[in-house]
């Protein structure tokens, strides 16, 4: 993650379509309200169910760009529907995922399955399953405890596969946003099934909601054009230069606002503002969208 924060830093000094207002960091961050309710999805069981249906859900917590085409349940976002299809249809054996088609998958959500995102979907969730079955013995759990307590040993290992992968280019720089290997490491964590020491290493789960709220928010500025082919609905290319400023500026304006408020780590200011994009203040105007496995 250290690659990453670096690089980050490196694109916000260079970037052309996007811009951090710096100045506006420190009374940003002192304004924040650290207590945000939890927008998670309910879910119980033992540590294997647990972890289950957690690395299930993050190996498809993609898609963004095709929200709006899909049928969300009323008052539900496109992760939420996901996640209560996956809560009450899943989580799957090893074996089950490896076999898991478009259509099977796309019953269990309520979706088309013709649906483009339904095959996605479908073939991350057969690499899921086909590590769990080979690596772990096809015990989810297995897969967290090989991690010891470490969140970052778990993020490294998950960004080996095909399901998890998440890297993007800059000019020379690699960055590894790897959102859904972290997000994952912070989701069981959360869980209590991974007992990491180190989750205040993760950075930011670099997305298309919390730049638009740090955006709407004063933080992040965007050029002109570019926030007008946002407003009429134009997809931006996933690993285009405006698609990774977008990212990589956030994952350095969330850095900048956690060293600006003691006690604070990156991760936790990512679901504060992730929920705080859920208000219809946010929801109300367009974020950017791009079709991709990566968010």
């Amino acid at each position: 993650m250290d690659q990453l924060r670096f690089a980050c830093a490196l694109v916000g000094e260079r970037a052309r379509y996007v811009r951090i207002q710096t100045e506006r960091i420190g009374p940003y961050a002192a304004s924040l309200t650290l207590e945000s309710p939890t927008a998670e999805p309910e879910v119980a069981g033992s540590c294997e169910q647990l972890a289950a249906f957690w690395l299930t859900l993050d190996a498809i917590n993609f898609g963004s760009g095709w929200f709006p085409t899909l049928r969300k349940r009323p008052g539900r976002s496109g992760y939420f529907t996901i996640a209560a299809g996956v809560r009450e249809h899943g989580p799957w054996s090893a074996s089950e995922l490896q076999a898991l088609t478009a259509a099977e998958i796309a019953a269990a959500l309520g979706e088309d399955p013709d649906h483009e995102l339904m095959s996605l979907f479908a073939a991350s969730l057969n690499d899921l399953g086909e590590h769990v079955a080979e690596d772990a013995g096809g015990r989810f759990e297995a897969v967290v405890d090989s991690a010891g307590d470490s969140a970052i040993a778990l993020v490294e290992h998950l960004a080996t596969w095909d399901c998890f992968r998440d890297t993007s280019s800059y000019d020379e720089l690699e960055l590894p946003f790897l959102k859904r290997a972290q997000i994952a490491a912070s989701d069981l964590a959360e869980a209590d099934v991974l007992h990491a020491s180190d989750v205040d290493r993760l950075t930011m789960f670099a997305d298309n909601l919390v730049p638009h709220v740090l955006r709407l928010d004063g933080i992040l500025s965007f050029d002109d054009g570019l926030v007008e082919r946002i407003e009429r609905g134009e997809l931006i290319e996933h690993g285009s230069i405006e698609e990774v400023e977008i990212r990589a500026c956030a994952v350095h304006a969330v850095e900048l606002i956690a060293a600006a408020r003691p006690g604070t780590r990156a991760a936790g200011i990512d679901k504060l503002l992730w929920n705080r994009g859920q208000s219809e203040r946010y929801k109300s105007q367009p974020r950017h969208r791009s079709r991709c496995t990566a968010y």
